[in-house]
């Protein structure tokens, strides 16, 4: 009643996997993507007009009138446009900036928590098969996908590792790399003439 449209509408989805970007349309009554996932009835979902594009190669899209998409093997799904609940069912969240990281990609922005609550807690009452995370930026160096922003991305709750607060830290920070590296060099060389020791000139 308070949900979404009362009637089926199709509605365009970017779904990325574990080997293809899936695009296509889903006949549904819901209207945020994370519902659509959410609310699927089975483990899968049924796109229209449906592409597949494999990461890292430059053949030719695999095209499809219907394509059933493992919703297990979806890391996440792209929204080109964020849409709030109704506000029957809206319930007061808090926004916590938050690294996600769905390999071979990693998802920067905002993740949406109960409030009243420490960062701990909130992030153990964080459920839902894919999770919304707004103002989002994505991107794969492992596939060469570039960072790419995006109003919203529903991530695929059990693949992903979310760090909040996250940093990004150098790992040779506080380190003397050249006393590192001279002192792997004269380990190399004492070996060496270890093992020329006993052997005829």
């Amino acid at each position: 009643m308070f949900g979404g449209p009362s009637i089926d509408q199709l509605i365009p989805v970017v779904l990325y996997t574990d080997a293809y970007v899936v695009r296509g349309e889903i006949k549904t009554r819901q209207r945020r993507v994370t519902d659509i996932l959410n609310h699927a009835e089975d483990t899968f979902v049924v796109l229209s007009d449906a592409t597949y594009e494999e990461y890292g190669t430059r053949a030719q899209a695999i095209r499809s009138e219907f394509a059933q998409v493992n919703l297990g093997a979806v890391l996440f799904a792209v929204a080109d446009t964020a849409v709030d609940p109704t506000p029957e069912l809206r319930t007061v969240k808090i926004p916590e900036q938050a690294m996600i990281t769905i390999p071979p990609f990693k998802v920067i922005g905002r993740i949406h928590l109960l409030p009243e609550r420490d960062l701990r807690e909130a992030l153990s009452e964080l459920t839902g098969r894919f999770v919304p995370v707004t103002e989002a930026t994505f991107w794969s160096d492992v596939v060469a996908e570039p960072r790419t922003p995006v109003a919203m991305v529903a991530v695929n709750h059990a693949r992903a590792q979310i760090l909040a607060p996250h940093r990004e830290v150098d790992p040779w920070a506080g380190l003397d790399r050249s006393a590192a590296v001279g002192g792997s060099a004269a380990r190399r060389l004492d070996a060496d003439v270890g093992g020329s020791e006993g052997q005829p000139a």
